[in-house]
């Protein structure tokens, strides 16, 4: 597990720092502004989470951030996150532009490498028997409240960061439609990843032995 995290921890932070840096390069906007944006795209807050949490496996145990992280449901609702921006560039966003260089590298680990990256992570190492349905509901209070930031912060700056949540391409009817779908399919990703679990551990003779002693 330190050998994973420590990979992760160097592969997240080089691609954050570096998108960090590319934008702070190409910013059309001012400093100021560029950096707010930056900070203002699901992506770099998800793939912070998913750095954060391999940075905080490699701290003492007593370490608050440690301690916050491996309680029961954190560690799949990060990869609910990571998997859903995966999944959503790759169909909704990929086509719209062509990066090249650093940029092509940098947004690859961010929307493709990192979430397989964690996914697998998720598989090996999520304390699968911890997982309930009713985390769902508090899994989503993210995505709920970062499409409630960039809906205020857009209505004050004409900035949003990606065109389904564009308010002055698509108006708020549609706007909200969308972030209706787009939290369903949270939602779907979530149960998906929970039968999962349940079925992976009903296929675990010893981890079945184990939560029938346990009550």
């Amino acid at each position: 597990m330190r050998n994973f995290s420590i990979f992760g921890t160097i592969v997240c932070w080089f691609a954050i720092i570096g998108q960090f840096y590319l934008s702070i390069e190409n910013r059309v906007a001012s400093i100021e502004e560029t950096v707010i944006r930056f900070f203002s795209y699901f992506t770099i807050l998800t793939n912070i989470l998913v750095a954060l949490y391999f940075t905080a496996n490699l701290l003492n145990k007593k370490n608050t951030l440690k301690r916050f992280f491996a309680k029961p449901g954190v560690l799949t609702a990060i990869t609910i996150y990571i998997t859903s921006l995966g999944i959503i560039y790759q169909f909704l966003l990929r086509h719209i532009w062509n990066p090249e260089g650093l940029q092509f590298i940098v947004n690859e680990l961010l929307h493709s490498f990192i979430p397989v990256l964690f996914i697998i992570y998720w598989w090996l190492y999520e304390d699968k028997k911890s997982l309930k349905w009713s985390f769902i509901g508090s899994w989503l209070i993210y995505p709920l409240i970062y499409c409630i930031y960039i809906l205020i912060r857009g209505s004050i700056s004409s900035f949003y960061p990606y065109p389904f949540v564009d308010v002055n391409a698509l108006g708020y009817e549609r706007v909200i439609v969308n972030a209706l779908f787009i939290a369903i399919f949270f939602a779907f990703i979530a149960v998906i990843f929970i039968a999962i679990a349940k079925k992976s551990i009903k296929k675990d003779p010893i981890k079945e032995i184990k939560i029938k002693k346990n009550g």
